[in-house]
């Protein structure tokens, strides 16, 4: 056989492996995903992701279908730990840089916990170019962004659970007042978070500048208001594009 036939042979199948791998753990990171997404996603016809579904089937893995909604693994099943090469680790090295700059602590503390379970996995010698990396990646940012604040995490939690959440609030002028409102979204625009909900007192979509937040709590009761406009709508009337 010719050896660069043979070559790109392998180089196919060892492809096909890595994108099986790789839509396993697409299907494991999203409650559904549908056949569109994955091709996509990897640049494959929807014949193939068919053939691939197919074939992650018969290695035992409990894929399921949706009509309307799409592929899941059934729940119970999950993948084995999984080791990450030195890309990937320094793609999130990096990123911990962005979210210590761009988060605000709480998030931050979240991340790094994430991330130092990911160095737990890495070979000796991984370790110490990140070690190195990280002492010369850094990152400088004007004193008008600041993220002394520690709400985006909770905030998170209350706009996934839909829970009304009351908040102390400082506006631009300094004025304090208390809200129950319904949140929506969080966007980051103007170098600032931003905290997009419904207000039960003004019964209209408001923006909260998350730093002039001064307290969060949640009150565990569900929306009142439904269905939500969109955040993608909501941010068509932003003041700025950026």
């Amino acid at each position: 056989m010719n050896i660069f036939v043979s070559i790109k042979t392998t180089n196919k199948v060892m492809n096909r492996i890595d994108r099986l791998f790789g839509i396993l753990l697409l299907l494991q990171t999203r409650k559904y995903t549908n056949a569109d997404r994955i091709a996509d996603q990897y640049q494959i016809s929807i014949r193939t992701v068919y053939r691939d579904i197919r074939a992650l089937c018969e290695q035992g893995i409990p894929i399921s279908f949706e009509p309307a909604k799409g592929y899941f693994i059934v729940q119970g099943y999950f993948l084995p730990p999984i080791s990450f090469n030195s890309d990937e680790a320094n793609a999130l090295l990096i990123m911990e840089k962005l979210v210590a700059g761009f988060t605000d602590q709480s998030i931050t503390t979240h991340y790094n916990t994430a991330l130092n379970k990911v160095k737990a996995v890495l070979k000796h010698n991984q370790k110490e170019k990140l070690e190195f990396l990280d002492n010369n990646i850094k990152l400088q940012l004007p004193e008008s962004i600041k993220n002394e604040f520690e709400y985006l995490s909770v905030l998170q939690q209350t706009i996934s659970a839909q829970h009304i959440i009351e908040i102390a609030y400082s506006n631009y002028n300094q004025e304090n007042s208390n809200r129950q409102v319904e949140p929506i979204g969080l966007v980051f625009y103007a170098f600032n978070w931003h905290l997009i909900a419904w207000c039960h007192l003004r019964l209209e979509y408001r923006d909260f500048r998350v730093s002039r937040i001064v307290k969060v709590r949640n009150l565990e009761i569900p929306f009142k208001k439904t269905p939500h406009l969109s955040l993608n709508d909501y941010m068509k009337s932003l003041p700025v594009n950026y």
